[in-house]
């Protein structure tokens, strides 16, 4: 049986903006919900993120399928009252807004909680809601710094920030957990939820491996760009016209690949490569050998003697030719006049229609007739 809108009747409110919440309301909005983003009068600034869409933005067209909008000037009285007719009649509550705003709107979880008993409300913050925590802005590269994320990233002379968002997305889809949660709570209890979801705290857990590392194991990992701190080979090796990643990672599979594949059986016996310490302590030795022979061939011939003989690899792919790949499925988003093809949600519901962009107050008159007459 296959995925198809779990989340059919439940409705979400999100007082969302970039990337962190707007990323959790489209995999809910994929789900089924019914995901309405309230904009401010000048709308989400993702939607000046760039002009690839005929003029509009392609990366907010990611974000924001499926979604209903609707725009509302909170600093106005009758704003303020449709938005909470809106919450007193949804299910949850996304946002992800400027530390306090909420409470400097006059809803702080305590009168949320009288205004609906059963909501679930969902806040992702910067690093948490603490006196000291609230004063501190957190994009998504600042807290990449923070985490320590940065000091991981990078080549041996420089640290660097990872290529995506990692931040924001992590905690869009830990913040889509939690409310999976939460309502898997609600239907058993009919209890609402508060959720604090920082991205620092995301963060920190994803950064687990080199804190436990530092902790009990003699030091956080050093930088090391795309090779290991103990195997070898393992990195990236050049041929006539790419990259290809290999990694290697035990004795046996270093016997086929020399055999098969570099056609030098000599080197399984070699002092300098007959195990992995060994061939860690000279790798630049063996490194030298392995770009010597690769290099006299294009990558797609090497790569298929690699797969033919189950060497693990890849070719070092730049966004071309991730945008060209065998194994990606390419899904759709309608924004405006403009339909422009992007990656799939790598688990989609079986109803695949649900591509369509708001426009900017789209659905203002639809949803203010619906909650607030």
């Amino acid at each position: 049986m296959e995925l198809n809108n779990e989340l059919s009747g439940i409705t979400i409110v999100s007082l969302e903006q970039a990337v962190a919440a707007p990323y959790c309301g489209l995999l809910l909005a994929d789900a089924g919900a019914r995901v309405i983003k309230v904009e401010r009068p000048e709308g989400d600034f993702a939607r000046d993120y760039d002009n690839g869409a005929n003029g509009k933005s392609s990366i907010f067209a990611w974000l924001n399928r499926g979604k209903q909008s609707i725009c509302l000037d909170l600093k106005t009285e009758n704003d303020l009252n449709i938005l909470k007719s809106i919450i007193s009649q949804s299910d949850v509550l996304l946002s992800n807004l400027a530390p306090q705003s909420l409470n400097k709107l006059g809803l702080p979880n305590d009168v949320l909680n009288k205004l609906n008993p059963h909501l679930i409300n969902c806040k992702i913050t910067g690093y948490g809601e603490t006196k000291e925590a609230i004063s501190k802005k957190a994009y998504d590269f600042l807290v990449q710094a923070e985490s320590g994320l940065c000091s991981v990233t990078g080549t041996e002379k420089e640290p660097s920030k990872t290529g995506i968002s990692i931040s924001d997305l992590s905690t869009g889809l830990t913040a889509y957990s939690a409310i999976l949660r939460a309502l898997i709570k609600k239907n058993k209890t009919g209890e609402g939820t508060n959720i604090s979801i920082s991205m620092f705290d995301v963060m920190a857990d994803w950064m687990n491996m080199p804190l436990l590392a530092h902790r009990y194991m003699g030091g956080a990992p050093k930088r090391l760009g795309l090779t290991h701190s103990f195997i070898a080979p393992y990195g990236a090796f050049k041929c006539k016209d790419n990259q290809i990643l290999l990694s290697i990672q035990s004795n046996r599979e270093f016997k086929i690949f020399c055999e098969k594949v570099l056609l030098m059986p000599n080197l399984v016996t070699n002092k300098y490569f007959k195990d992995n310490p060994s061939r860690f302590k000279n790798k630049e030795k063996l490194n030298e050998i392995i770009n010597d022979y690769f290099s006299k061939f294009e990558a797609d011939i090497i790569i298929n003697l690699l797969n033919e003989n189950n060497i693990a690899n890849a070719k070092l792919n730049s966004v071309k030719e991730l945008s060209e790949h065998q194994f990606l499925n390419n899904g759709l988003a309608k924004i405006g006049n403009k339909t422009i093809e992007l990656a799939n949600l790598p688990v989609l519901s079986k109803d695949t229609t649900n591509f369509v962009v708001p426009e900017l107050g789209e659905h203002t008159k639809l949803i203010t007739d619906e909650f607030f007459n």
